[in-house]
């Protein structure tokens, strides 16, 4: 099918005005027009039952600073599960206020507290300082989840784009390390390889969004030393995608990343894990959060949602939240 009559409208607009590319801007103009577009069509923010400012110590001294979400349909001394979630933006845009709503929506939605995690950016600092934060935040809540009355036994991953690159990247190196697992990766998106030259990087490199002076902007900042075969980048490049977590893969059907998730996709199923793909039709990269313009994101985020309720509701992995039970 055509990209959606909204995405079209949308395309028209970016393309017809010429407003200048992410690969046309410096850092901080980009970071702020990232920030425009997303606050010009995200949808109505919902109400919570209450948000949380968190800090994370790292070992330097320094702070990895997350907003956890208590859905609304919960009561203070409720122990939750919790999702922690790695927003979008090339590893060097994007931040926590510009996901406010999706946050919201998602613990609405999916009745798990939602830690919104603002990981370090690339080009001040690159690879692989976001996956160094993206551990950090998972141990943390293994460790200290009980302070914030959300179960250290029911944490899922989740994140769009970057942000689904890093959920894949710290499961694998927790398995690598033996860790205690997430329960769940939600990932819309992902870029699961950094060089690739399947169909969809050609066939939609230009004029869908996601262009390939973009990507290359990206990838340039996010990794300065060119490790692309590296697996903390490029995940499908990890020895083995087994022993991995449960997973809900969504993909855009005109993003040029489409070909490496399905790719990822199928080689999970290949070395016996589970995986379930929703194919958002008509839309691009990026859509998930344009609700305001693009009504397949409200589509989508009650099927992420529906998967992180059924995988972290579980009464066998239930426990109490209290201090050392």
């Amino acid at each position: 099918m055509p990209v959606s009559k909204e995405v079209r409208s949308l395309l028209d607009m970016v393309y017809r005005v010429g407003a200048p590319r992410f690969h046309e801007l410096s850092v901080a103009q980009a970071r702020h027009s990232f920030q425009k577009l997303q606050y010009a069509f995200r949808p109505e923010a919902p109400a919570v039952a209450s948000t949380t400012e968190v800090p994370i110590g790292r070992p330097d001294g320094s702070v990895l600073l997350a907003r956890l979400y208590r859905p609304l349909e919960s009561r203070p001394d409720d122990c939750l599960p919790v999702v922690s979630y790695f927003h979008g933006g090339g590893w060097c845009v994007g931040d926590i206020d510009s996901y406010d709503v999706l946050c919201r929506q998602l613990a609405n939605l999916s009745g798990c507290a939602v830690l919104s995690v603002d990981y370090r950016l690339a080009p001040e600092h690159p690879f692989p300082a976001a996956v160094i934060d993206t551990l950090l935040t998972f141990d943390w809540l293994v460790e200290h989840g009980n302070l914030l009355n959300v179960d250290p036994d029911r944490i899922a991953l989740a994140g769009d784009s970057a942000g689904g690159n890093l959920s894949i990247v710290a499961a694998i190196a927790l398995r690598e390390r033996g860790a205690s697992q997430p329960c769940f990766l939600a990932l819309v998106y992902p870029c699961t390889e950094i060089v690739s030259d399947r169909p969809s990087r050609r066939a939609y490199n230009d004029g869908y969004f996601l262009d390939q002076e973009t990507l290359d902007w990206f990838f340039t900042r996010y990794l300065p030393d060119g490790a692309t075969d590296d697996w903390r980048a490029s995940p499908m490049r990890a020895a083995s995608l087994a022993g991995l977590p449960p997973m809900m893969l969504v993909t855009a059907e005109f993003d040029p990343l489409t070909d490496d998730c399905i790719a990822f996709a199928e080689r999970v199923r290949d070395e016996g894990g589970q995986i379930e793909v929703y194919s958002a039709q008509g839309m691009v990269h990026g859509f998930l959060t344009l609700g305001k313009l693009l009504p397949e994101a409200t589509d989508a985020m009650a099927e992420i949602a529906a998967g992180v309720r059924r995988e972290t509701s579980s009464p066998k992995r239930a426990r109490q939240c209290a201090a050392g039970v």
